[in-house]
């Protein structure tokens, strides 16, 4: 079976990212065509890009990256919670995802993002972040409005549309995450190569 990561996106304190990941963890389990797991980054500190060299060139030095990129590496596809911070995603979020690559190759991605607007402008460059790390982001997302999905802002209230629309993306994402899994497979063995050249030579 394959397994889903749901990547809370937001660390601020009273942040309303936990409802949401949270619904939506229960949501996904009740399925049954995956399993899916939290990954909150207020779990997983990370401090500002601090790589010698891109991503892409291999292991890093650091502990807190490898250990990043452990904690990443099993999952077959994610779903990314993510707020609208000023028309773009939050900053920890774009940091955690630059800190690795070959973690993020030839793996499928969907979005439930929260807003004024209902995020979707934080997505718009999720989109186009995620295709340069060569994820395939399936077209389908959910988006809450924060002035009129929450109970006095603060408390998640999710409606028949949300589930809907949460299902349609499941829906897209476990069938992209599983006919990508020959991609990954190949990746993987040309990653691990490419590792051993490194150390070797």
């Amino acid at each position: 079976m394959i397994k889903i990561g749901i990547i809370l996106g937001s660390i601020r304190t009273k942040r309303n990212g936990p409802q949401v990941a949270d619904w939506v963890l229960e949501t996904a389990s009740a399925r049954g065509d995956a399993e899916f797991e939290l990954i909150d980054l207020a779990d997983h500190p990370l401090p500002h890009l601090d790589e010698a060299v891109a991503p892409m060139f291999g292991p890093s030095a650091h502990e807190h990256t490898r250990a990043w990129a452990a904690r990443i590496a099993p999952f077959d596809g994610f779903v990314i919670v993510t707020p609208e911070y000023n028309h773009s995603a939050p900053g920890v979020l774009k940091n955690a995802i630059d800190h690795i690559f070959a973690e993020w190759v030839d793996k499928a991605v969907g979005f439930v993002s929260y807003g004024a607007g209902g995020g979707v402008l934080a997505v718009e460059h999720l989109r186009s972040i995620c295709g340069v790390l060569g994820m395939a982001d399936v077209s389908r997302q959910v988006s809450i409005s924060v002035l009129t999905d929450f109970r006095n802002h603060t408390e998640f209230v999710p409606g028949e549309r949300h589930t809907a629309a949460l299902h349609a993306m499941l829906d897209q994402l476990t069938a992209w995450s599983t006919a990508l899994a020959p991609l990954r497979h190949i990746e993987g063995a040309e990653y691990e190569d490419a590792e051993q050249l490194s150390v070797t030579h």
